[in-house]
């Protein structure tokens, strides 16, 4: 492995020290925010209410040394309250750009699904193009620009379901559960301390360990990373399936493919590695994969769910030797 791969696991390990002095209990989701925050793209995290969705991103955004912002998505939050607009300046006779809270290089989308489709669409520019149109003016974004979506499950009332070119923009769906047993207690402990998680995020016990030019370091080290013909050919093979199942009615399309293949990379080097291999498929196929699939209503009536899907292509496609 050579020294710019250890470098950059280095750094990986940094920030998972850094996270995990106030998010305890969510090794998993951790890692997968630290995949998306290292390959510059974009990810919804969901929840029940109270799991630490906020929380987790607040803190990543302390680790960050980039600018941050936050949104809280409410049923009459406007398409304007995010991407700003044009305000008249009577002194000097002109319009000017009141900037909404989309111009940074860190967005907490808070609750999204709280907001209805056409509010929760003016992300999608942002999000693919990284800029903003503005009574037909493009302003351009941070070339770091990166959105951390919360949401609550969206059979909770009082939600809607992100449109499937919303959720598609997104390169991982982040799944936090209930903690264990133990980990409970111990939030429990910290809870009634002097000293509360939030109190750690706001103080100076958390570092700036990623900056700018590490994002972009990452980024040029990520393509250094080898995937085998045979892998690529793999992961086609299981996008492709996803399209053809019978309990999906709409599978995953070419920017799933490149996700997974872009996912990989950085989990392959969180694990040590300068190379991918099936099993980095494995892991990551249900985070890149599970939010792009729509399910029949015959089959979800019965239960069945994406990541069973994604499970039984797993199950069924040929894995390279």
């Amino acid at each position: 492995m050579n020294g710019n791969i250890e470098q950059l696991q280095n750094l990986m390990e940094c920030a998972r020290s850094e996270i995990r002095k106030v998010i305890i209990g969510q090794e998993d989701a951790i890692d997968m925010a630290l995949v998306t925050i290292f390959t510059g793209q974009h990810a919804l995290i969901e929840g029940l209410p109270g799991i630490g969705k906020t929380l987790l991103v607040k803190t990543i955004a302390r680790v960050l040394g980039c600018d941050f912002n936050r949104i809280q998505f409410t049923p009459d939050i406007m398409p304007s309250d995010i991407t700003g607009n044009y305000i008249f300046n009577a002194r000097e006779s002109t319009f000017e750009l009141a900037a909404g809270p989309v111009f940074t290089e860190f967005l907490l989308a808070d609750e999204i699904n709280r907001a209805p489709a056409k509010t929760q669409s003016a992300l999608l520019q942002a999000m693919q193009e990284r800029c903003v149109t503005i009574d037909r003016n493009t302003h351009a974004l941070s070339s770091h620009f990166t959105v951390f979506a919360t949401q609550n499950p969206i059979e909770f009332e009082g939600t809607y379901p992100l449109p499937e070119a919303q959720k598609d923009r997104f390169m991982l769906l982040i799944k936090m559960d209930y903690p264990e047993d133990d980990i409970e207690r111990d939030l429990a402990f910290r809870f009634i301390s002097s000293e509360t998680p939030e109190d750690i995020v706001n103080s100076e016990r958390i570092r700036h360990v990623l900056t700018r030019e590490i994002l972009e370091f990452s980024k040029s080290v990520l393509r250094s990373i080898t995937i085998k013909e045979d892998i690529v050919h793999y992961v086609v093979d299981i996008v492709r399936k996803t399209r053809m199942h019978p309990g999906a009615r709409i599978g995953a399309g070419p920017r799933g493919t490149q996700s997974l293949l872009l996912a990989t990379r950085a989990y392959a080097i969180i694990n040590g590695r300068d190379y991918v291999i099936p099993d980095d498929i494995k892991d990551m196929a249900p985070s890149v994969l599970g939010h792009r699939i729509v399910i029949r209503p015959e089959y979800e009536m019965e239960g069945i769910t994406a990541l069973e899907i994604i499970q039984s292509i797993l199950n069924d496609t040929p894995v390279p030797q």
